[in-house]
């Protein structure tokens, strides 16, 4: 723990605390996600600490049941867009030739849209669920880390240690996973953070606009856009789950760069 400055250890604070929080959502929030407890917009008070939202709702429950919510969606979209981004992107970079081309252009036509407006393009025509958006946010995101992936593993293809391999006769299985991969995890490792806190903004953009999670499930841009209202007023209720996006982001990232200075940089290889 020494070893771990002080900056990592508080981004792995905050994590572990955002992540219990949504795994024990139903154990340590003190109502009903959707349970009416109180008046609209009561402030808070010992018996409702964050106060209540726009139509008399416990507002702490409804952050801990959004926060639960907004992470499944975001971890869930991440590794959907790491898994399929990554096997395809080292595959095109093993392969070579048309099947690079074809890949690559065809991720360079999904790029040249909007990434939000191809969003609300396919949920408006689509049932809008949560495993829905996830696949709509996990393929969507998925270019990103190809481009990524593809810049790294053309960089490891040409190395010895994967021209041998080749020679011995090796499949592209094990070309992919056990040469390129173990290689190409620091900077991948390193873009997962921001690609998470992406695909929480993103799920949190798409709640406000009205084609996220909905009504009466949580998250929290959907909260925000229910007490948006209440700015006007001073009521607090809108902000509260922009700070928890705030610190969540933070402390995601201080601990992908605290990982990344862990990690083998790919100046050694595998030798």
């Amino acid at each position: 723990m020494k070893n771990i400055p002080i900056s990592a250890l508080i981004g792995l604070f905050l994590t572990a605390v955002y992540f219990l929080m949504a795994l024990l959502a139903p154990i340590i929030a003190p109502y009903g996600m959707a349970e009416v407890v109180g008046d609209v917009w009561e402030p808070a008070s010992s018996k409702y600490w964050l106060g209540t939202d726009n139509i008399g709702r416990d507002l702490l429950s409804r952050m801990i049941y959004g926060g639960r919510t907004t992470i499944f969606i975001a971890t869930a979209a991440t590794i959907i867009s790491f898994v399929t981004g990554s096997v395809l992107a080292f595959f095109a970079a093993v392969m070579g030739g048309w099947v690079d081309q074809v890949l690559s252009r065809f991720v360079d036509l999904i790029m040249s849209i909007p990434t939000l407006i191809f969003a609300l393009v396919v949920l408006s025509v689509m049932p809008v669920t949560i495993p829905i958006l996830i696949l709509v946010m996990g393929l969507l995101d998925s270019t990103r880390v190809y481009r990524l992936a593809r810049a790294v593993a053309v960089d490891i293809s040409v190395m010895d240690y994967v021209e041998a391999a080749r020679l011995r006769g090796e499949k592209i299985g094990w070309i992919i996973f056990r040469e390129i991969l173990p290689n190409a995890l620091s900077p991948l490792i390193a873009e997962m953070g921001l690609r998470f806190i992406f695909a929480v903004l993103f799920v949190s953009t798409l709640s406000f606009l009205g084609l996220g999670v909905q009504p009466p499930e949580a998250d929290w841009g959907g909260i925000v856009k229910e007490n948006k209202e209440g700015i006007v007023y001073g009521i607090p209720a809108a902000l509260l789950p922009a700070v928890a996006i705030a610190t969540l982001a933070i402390s995601v990232n201080l601990v992908a760069d605290w990982v990344l200075n862990r990690t083998t940089s790919l100046k050694g290889g595998r030798g």
